[in-house]
């Protein structure tokens, strides 16, 4: 019997199943939302929340942690260089869980987890003006150099058509040339 042993199974051994707990907070921590089943939504909530936690106390056994459970070394550095910042003057509830509907094969019912919040305004801001900034430069750029480029290409352009057509009007005669040849009677 199982009395009083918390946590689903799963339909899987506890090897397997572990292994799919960590790829998924793995996956949630990286794409910040992911859709997977409400029972196994259920079930990585906590363990994500908790990789939160230890994302927001910062020190290196925290990391340690963390780097034990997570697979990549990426979605670590994420962690605890963005993610945790963001949730500094939250205490708990990190994630949110919405059931969206019943995948077609099987029925079961399938439901988005998500991280909650989303980067910091400052973060944005500096995004936004690099990109400015980028797209100024190439706008610039893009500006100058078609007028040169306009001017260099019409003249190739005509001289690349007229080879063309030469050789073209080249062509048949010789193939003319040919079949006359051989349609003469050698003596």
């Amino acid at each position: 019997m199982r009395h009083r042993v918390g946590g689903r199974q799963l339909g899987r051994n506890t090897s397997h199943r572990r292994a799919l707990f960590r790829t998924l907070v793995t996956s949630v921590l990286d794409k910040e939302k992911i859709e997977t089943t409400v029972e196994k939504a259920k079930e990585i909530r906590p363990m994500v929340e908790k990789m939160i936690t230890f994302g927001k106390r910062g020190d290196l056994n925290s990391r340690r942690i963390a780097a034990s459970f997570i697979s990549t070394r990426d979605v670590v550095k994420k962690l605890f260089d963005t993610i945790a910042p963001r949730f500094k003057d939250r205490n708990g509830g990190y994630t949110r869980i919405i059931r969206t509907r019943r995948r077609v094969g099987d029925g079961a019912e399938m439901a988005v987890i998500e991280l909650l919040g989303e980067a910091k305004p400052e973060e944005k801001k500096e995004e936004k003006k690099t990109t400015a900034k980028k797209a100024k430069v190439e706008a610039k750029a893009k500006a100058e150099k078609p007028a040169k480029k306009e001017k260099e290409a019409k003249p190739k352009s005509k001289e690349a058509k007229a080879p063309k057509t030469e050789k073209a009007k080249e062509k048949p005669k010789e193939k003319t040339k040919k079949k006359t040849k051989e349609k003469e009677p050698p003596q």
